[in-house]
């Protein structure tokens, strides 16, 4: 069985105060991109884990978190997964987060179709942040660490997305340590209930003050979006992957700086 990890992007992300437990309260809107990682599952006398396309560095990998996690659950036979990685690793787009959520749905799918998408979730959650939100995908509101989640209708008809990817690799300990939570402003789903082209002065994500001033070429490179028409641009999620949502087609843009991937969406 195969299936297609997507992937996402922050529409504004607020950190609101830090908790008790360490982590910290947000706020953010989390919009699904047809950009794609290729995953395979089959049945196999050995467990293996094997991957291709963009190195995914390490020994662990979340995919195999994840049928730990369903084993918790249910019994299932010794499986293989095949991973052709595309979403570039490590910029805020979450494709680790994803991988992990539909090799859920994969196992779910092939040996227990009778789990529902709340169940999913629960063992979602327990693996990362964002991976519950891949369960179901579309574009949602998610507060708490980012794993209370509200379905939301935003129009994206007839726009256009542009992923920059400038290949530098922002720690999310790095990008805490430069916000200052705000809990004291106006709430992040009226500025997103607005219109597009107000989104420019109003949505922000907090970490992009600190991640810019540490490095200035992903300002720049915002900067790029909008000199080339984007009615809205900005980082997604810690960093570094920048993006920019335009009411017509473009087809290339001239980088000030040099990026090492970029990719051309219809929303």
């Amino acid at each position: 069985m195969i299936n297609f990890p997507t992937c996402k992007i922050n529409l504004g992300l607020h950190i609101l105060k830090r908790r008790d437990d360490g982590y910290h309260d947000i706020e953010t809107a989390m919009l699904e991109l047809p950009f794609n990682d290729i995953l395979e599952l089959i049945e196999s006398e050995e467990s293996s884990f094997t991957t291709s396309g963009l190195e995914i560095r390490g020994s662990g990998n979340l995919v195999l978190d994840a049928e730990a996690e369903f084993r918790k659950y249910q019994s299932i036979p010794t499986l293989a997964f095949h991973l052709h990685k595309l979403i570039p690793i490590g910029g805020g787009l979450g494709g680790g987060s994803s991988d992990a959520a539909f090799a859920l749905k994969l196992i779910r799918d092939k040996y227990a179709p009778e789990i529902g998408n709340e169940r999913l979730k629960e063992m979602a959650a327990k693996i990362g942040s964002d991976c519950a939100f891949f369960i179901e995908g579309g574009i949602q509101f998610a507060t708490g660490r980012g794993e209370v989640l509200t379905p939301m209708a935003l129009d994206f008809k007839n726009k256009y997305m542009v992923l920059v990817n400038l290949g530098i690799h922002v720690s999310t300990k790095e990008a805490f340590g430069g916000v200052v939570p705000n809990n004291d402003r106006k709430p992040l789903a009226d500025i997103l209930n607005q219109p597009i082209p107000t989104w420019k002065e109003e949505l922000v994500n907090d970490f992009e003050q600190s991640v810019f001033l540490n490095y200035p070429e992903l300002a720049a490179v915002k900067n790029d979006l909008y000199t080339h028409g984007a009615v809205y641009a900005a980082m997604t999620g810690s960093g570094s992957t920048l993006f920019g949502i335009f009411e017509r087609e473009v087809e290339s843009i001239s980088w000030s700086r040099e990026v090492k991937y970029e990719k051309y969406l219809k929303l």
